[in-house]
């Protein structure tokens, strides 16, 4: 076997180790050249006896995957541009960096104001959708935003075919407000919808494009007893921006989340 074949491995380590005499002679230039060999004759011969008796198949080889956004979970006040609109917000306009469904162009860039203290948040790549672009199947989550004192924001994506089969469909093309949000609403609240829970429907228009906004009273949902919503459809896509609040951010965040939600744009 080629493993009984190979050399033996000296675990004697004294021959690399000179003599006080000649190490005295040397200048320190020297001294450091020496100590760079025997360091790197050592971990050959270790790395060789690991290999010889099969120890090193129990070290684990660890590849890190690319993370499925460019989040920074710190204030996004310290790296985000002021809102020309409202200098008290900052501006975040996403971009193929941030998303995979931005990178493969299934999703058009969108915008919307936060409050200078919010942080990103990363979002995992099995919501992400990073495994299924450009042809998920389901909806997936684009960007997560999130302030501990006023509440949350994020952005969900849906493939328009779930929704329609005409293609390049517009919003109304889909259905009324509350037909879409029939679809969408367990997006919104993390588990489940119940048509009870809308307290509020409208629309808008920017340009060509329409918009769904909601108010939703969701006391079972996980993302929070209070959500607004907005929807639009893109391209391929339907965009869904939900921002969510329990009741004690509600209380004193509610202006805010509203200037969110009515800035966000596709």
């Amino acid at each position: 076997m080629a493993a009984a074949s190979a050399p033996p491995v000296s675990t004697n380590f004294s021959s690399a180790t000179p003599t006080s005499k000649p190490i005295s002679m040397y200048s320190n230039s020297s001294k450091l050249t020496l100590k760079a060999h025997q360091s790197s004759k050592e971990l050959t011969s270790i790395s060789r006896r690991q290999f010889l008796n099969g120890s090193l198949a129990l070290v684990p080889l660890v590849i890190s995957p690319p993370p499925p956004s460019q989040a920074k979970e710190i204030e996004v006040g310290s790296y985000l541009p002021k809102s020309p609109v409202d200098p008290s917000f900052v501006l975040f306009k996403a971009t193929p960096k941030d998303t995979p469904a931005l990178r493969a162009g299934n999703v058009q860039p969108y915008q919307f104001i936060l409050p200078p203290t919010w942080k990103q948040l990363r979002v995992a790549n099995i919501l992400s959708g990073n495994y299924c672009q450009p042809k998920c199947a389901e909806p997936w989550v684009e960007v997560k935003f999130e302030d501990e004192k006023q509440g949350k924001v994020q952005v969900v994506a849906s493939p328009l075919i779930r929704l329609t089969n005409k293609p390049s469909a517009t919003i109304e093309d889909i259905g009324s407000p509350d037909k879409l949000i029939a679809s969408l609403g367990p997006f919104v609240t993390g588990n489940t919808y119940d048509p009870d829970e809308l307290l509020e429907t409208s629309v808008e228009k920017h340009g060509d494009q329409t918009y769904y906004k909601y108010v939703l009273e969701t006391p079972y949902a996980l993302t929070g007893s209070h959500n607004l919503a907005k929807a639009t459809a893109k391209g391929n896509t339907v965009i869904l921006f939900v921002a969510s609040a329990n009741d004690k951010q509600w209380s004193s965040s509610q202006k805010t989340l509203q200037a969110i939600l009515d800035s966000f744009e596709v």
